[in-house]
């Protein structure tokens, strides 16, 4: 494939989901939180069918269906241009938090919940248990629980912009280094050639 034909992923804006999630009468979970929980499905190793998928989210959200077809698309598309972002060898990664325009304690507050979100999912559909994960992806692991913890509490006043940049650019790269080690092709069993499902 050349570069000229490659689409880089790209996240539905931050504003939309959250319109989305007013439209559905949603008003407890954040946009954050809800990307936070399928890159944690991923993550862990999960590939949900959209039924699946649609549901979790709306488990998450409190709410027994979408009412709208177009929030369906849009979460869909969510899923799946996150999931191609994890696969990218460019590290492309991008989370759903609030952009620059808004305080810094409301994007802290949104990086948290994100990492709640993703917690969620890699503990809810994760095919990995404390006995199969590496010291390093536990490690990791306790790092994002701590920031969830951390960065909730922090206001305008507290820290500055370039350590809530560093603390954000350090959640990606866990991440990446949790959706690499969960998702390795599993070995051939009996020594057999590995067949490869297109």
């Amino acid at each position: 494939m050349s570069s000229e034909s490659y689409a880089q992923p790209e996240l539905p804006d931050f504003d939309l989901i959250a319109n989305l999630m007013v439209a559905e009468g949603v008003h407890v979970v954040s946009p954050s939180e809800l990307h936070g929980l399928m890159s944690g499905h991923l993550s862990a190793g999960a590939r949900l069918e959209p039924a699946v998928l649609l549901q979790s989210a709306c488990d998450l959200m409190d709410i027994t269906a979408l009412k709208h077809e177009n929030s369906k698309v849009l979460l869909l598309d969510m899923y799946q241009q996150t999931l191609l972002m994890l696969e990218a060898p460019e590290l492309i990664l991008e989370l759903s938090v609030p952009d620059e325009e808004q305080s810094l304690a409301q994007r802290a507050e949104g990086l948290g919940q994100w990492c709640q979100g993703f917690l969620s999912g890699f503990g809810l559909y994760g095919k990995h248990t404390d006995k199969t994960l590496s010291k390093e992806a536990k490690e990791a692991l306790a790092d994002l629980n701590q920031i969830a913890q951390i960065v909730a509490g922090v206001d305008d006043d507290d820290g500055s912009e370039n350590d809530l940049m560093e603390v954000e650019e350090y959640v990606r790269m866990v991440v990446l280094m949790l959706f690499a080690e969960c998702n390795k092709a599993e070995p051939p069993a009996n020594n057999s050639p590995q067949k490869t499902v297109h």
